[in-house]
């Protein structure tokens, strides 16, 4: 937000630095599949688009861990903006790394994010430092589940996109994709790609959705830019987009014959908003660390009513059998000398009765 008079992050040096033996692994897997990509330049459209399509009617990956159908403890947040320290203008540095390892301290089991990763997602340096100020993410060896914004483009679409990729392995190469954890299924869509509804994106969501493993309670879709917001937005920056609409109606279409609670978790506004529409549940998570974004009024379709400001932040969801409770954890003072967190909005859905399973679809089993 705010793109024209945010400081652009300065130039800084590649630095190595140490990681765990399986980071290097994956780190080195990366990088291996961003040359091939490069080798094969032309023949592809902005990196792996054009073939790196995922199965139209199962999940593009199952985690097995997660088939004992237990309980499963997940972080949600975005807009962090990971930059060079020096950068405190449209990122707070010091709210952005406490957050990673607050974040940590909370031992989720999945970890998603809205986007905005980094500042310059064309930077490999700005990379570098996300590496390095959430390395213990990876020691933990946490499930890192992310969604494109549009500072993921920033500088430079192709290079941003590679850069995407190679930092998160977990997708395997693919921009959009569905993730099977037991009673949960996480669809990511893509905010860098347009269309309408017959793009490949969109026709693949409607399958997705089509399709939807009958064990599962609770999906989640991840997606930058809001698909419900405050009318201040509304008015002001146009959203939510034409293209969040078309996938809005997309899902809005599949409702009365989905057997699963729905949410929908996207950033791109710093601050955090709340609705509820036709039974959906829309969270919009910004809080990441990026630079706040006011909101001097709050329509009465938002549910989360406190006027606090900034609301740096992240979510907790805990799913439990038919059941998942949410509470959002906000930086009680970004100035304090010490930094906490206080809960700050909370709220429990049910997800409908099951219907009976059917045999399952064949799809590429992964483990974690």
């Amino acid at each position: 937000m705010f793109q024209g008079t945010e400081e652009r992050p300065k130039e800084e040096s590649a630095e190595w630095y140490s990681v765990p033996v399986k980071q290097q692994i994956l780190r080195v897997s990366g990088l291996l599949l961003a040359f091939c990509v490069t080798l094969l330049g032309g023949r592809l459209s902005f990196g792996l688009q054009a073939d790196l399509q995922p199965s139209m009617t199962s999940p593009t990956m199952t985690m097995s861990q997660f088939d004992s159908g237990g309980p499963i403890h997940i972080v949600v947040y975005g807009d962090s903006r990971f930059t060079d320290p020096s950068v405190t203008q449209g990122t707070n540095p010091r709210v952005r790394q406490w957050l990673a390892q607050r974040i940590a301290r909370e031992h989720p089991d999945v970890l998603m994010l809205t986007g905005d990763t980094p500042y310059t997602g064309a930077k490999e340096a700005d990379w570098e430092v996300f590496q390095r100020e959430t390395a213990v993410w990876r020691d933990q060896h946490i499930l890192v589940l992310p969604t494109t914004g549009n500072h993921e483009i920033y500088g430079g679409y192709k290079a941003g996109i590679l850069n995407y990729l190679k930092n998160f392995p977990e997708v395997e190469g693919y921009r959009h994709y569905s993730a099977l954890l037991g009673s949960v299924e996480v669809i990511a869509l893509d905010c860098t790609v347009g269309g309408d509804a017959s793009s490949d994106q969109a026709e693949w969501f409607a399958a997705q959705l089509d399709h939807l493993p009958d064990q599962v309670h609770f999906l989640m879709v991840l997606y930058h830019i809001p698909w419900v917001v405050d009318r201040q937005s509304q008015i002001f920056i146009n959203l939510p987009s034409k293209d969040a609409l078309v996938l809005r109606n997309i899902l809005e279409a599949h409702l009365p014959k989905l057997h699963a609670r729905v949410m929908v978790f996207s950033g791109h506004i710093h601050n955090y908003e709340r609705f509820e529409r036709r039974g959906v549940e829309y969270v919009v998570t910004g809080g990441g660390g990026a630079q706040p974004y006011p909101l001097l009024f709050r329509g009465r379709g938002d549910l989360y009513r406190d006027p606090g400001f900034p609301v740096y932040h992240y979510l907790t969801l805990d799913v439990t059998d038919n059941q998942m409770h949410a509470v959002m954890w906000k930086i009680v003072n970004p100035d304090a000398s010490v930094l906490t967190v206080e809960a700050k909005d909370e709220f429990t859905l049910t997800a409908p009765k099951q219907r009976p399973p059917h045999p399952k679809a064949p799809h590429a089993q992964r483990s974690q």
